[in-house]
């Protein structure tokens, strides 16, 4: 059965924002919170919340500029410098594993961003365990009872991260197939969301955990140190990433990742992903699309 800490989750995430903002959010109804998705505030208009894929305006005074300081201030409890690695790469993860993305105006130095300032507008996405979430894939993605390599492939806001949570947590724990050590390379903290090194969300007893570094370094950095059975990265987005991910596989872990895209073509279609199917790299094919309030999954075979 799947369990899914909805509104419990939005009243955590909102208390990130500033008081005025808060309370406009939690002017929400229950079952509203329970399927927000995210908060999005951008200075000079109302907030809005994005509910089942649509943006609607909250009935408010448009943010200020001040409020969107505030939002930095109370997610990084007062302590901005012990987050700057963070707001350089535009988000901050906060208790409960809840993201606040951040655009404004970046400030650079030697051709990288090393900071943002004047903060023009920010996105706080509700992040949910949804326990079972991957009951409907799992028979079919583990072979004679063990996880087989696994790409999951959908447009953004579809919940792949969800899914392959859910995924981590089935392994590790041994749920419908056979318990595996899993390391996970958690570049922006969405998985698993350790704070004070404890993950904040349920990726199971035998997973291991390398979150704030390049996908890349940090999936070579478990290899090396954890020997885990199972690699799995969230969102494939750069070279390097595949580049390591075709190293991994040659070392005989398994593989299990993101990627955007909406089906097999759009892999066929992109330079960066082509790499990953020419290499065989993943058996299965997991598609999402959402139907009504719900996500269906497609399994399709790519050996």
């Amino acid at each position: 059965m799947i369990q899914v800490t909805g509104a419990k989750s939005y009243v955590q995430a909102v208390q990130a924002l500033p008081l005025r903002l808060r309370e406009e959010a939690l002017s929400l109804s229950e079952g509203e919170r329970a399927r927000a998705e995210e908060l999005r505030l951008r200075a000079g208009w109302p907030m809005t919340v994005l509910i089942d894929g649509v943006e609607r305006p909250l009935d408010g005074d448009p943010v200020e500029p001040g409020e969107l300081e505030q939002l930095i201030e109370i997610a990084s409890r007062a302590s901005i410098h012990t987050v700057l690695d963070q707001i350089r790469r535009g988000y901050l993860t906060v208790e409960g594993g809840h993201r606040v993305g951040l655009s404004g105006t970046a400030v650079l130095q030697g051709g990288e961003i090393h900071a943002l300032r004047a903060i023009s507008s920010a996105n706080v996405r509700i992040a949910r365990q949804v326990r079972g979430a991957a009951a409907p894939v799992l028979d079919r993605l583990c072979s004679k009872g063990v996880l087989t390599d696994t790409l999951i492939l959908a447009p953004p806001g579809l919940g792949k991260t969800t899914l392959l949570r859910d995924l981590i947590r089935s392994v590790s724990e041994g749920e419908g197939c056979s318990p595996l050590r899993v390391a996970l390379a958690d570049e922006r903290g969405e998985v698993a969301a350790l704070y004070n090194g404890r993950p904040q969300l349920e990726v199971g007893r035998r997973t291991d955990v390398a979150e704030g570094c390049p996908k890349a370094q940090g999936l070579m950095l478990l290899l090396r140190a954890m020997n885990p059975q199972v690699l799995a990265a969230d969102e494939i987005t750069a070279p390097q990433d595949v580049q390591a991910l075709m190293t991994a596989a040659g070392c005989g872990v398994t593989l299990l990742a993101t990627a955007h895209g909406e089906g097999r073509v759009s892999l066929e279609r992109r330079p960066l992903y082509r790499p990953l199917l020419e290499e065989g790299l993943f058996r299965f094919l997991v598609l999402i699309r959402r139907e009504g309030e719900g996500r269906v999954y497609t399994v399709e075979e790519l050996r």
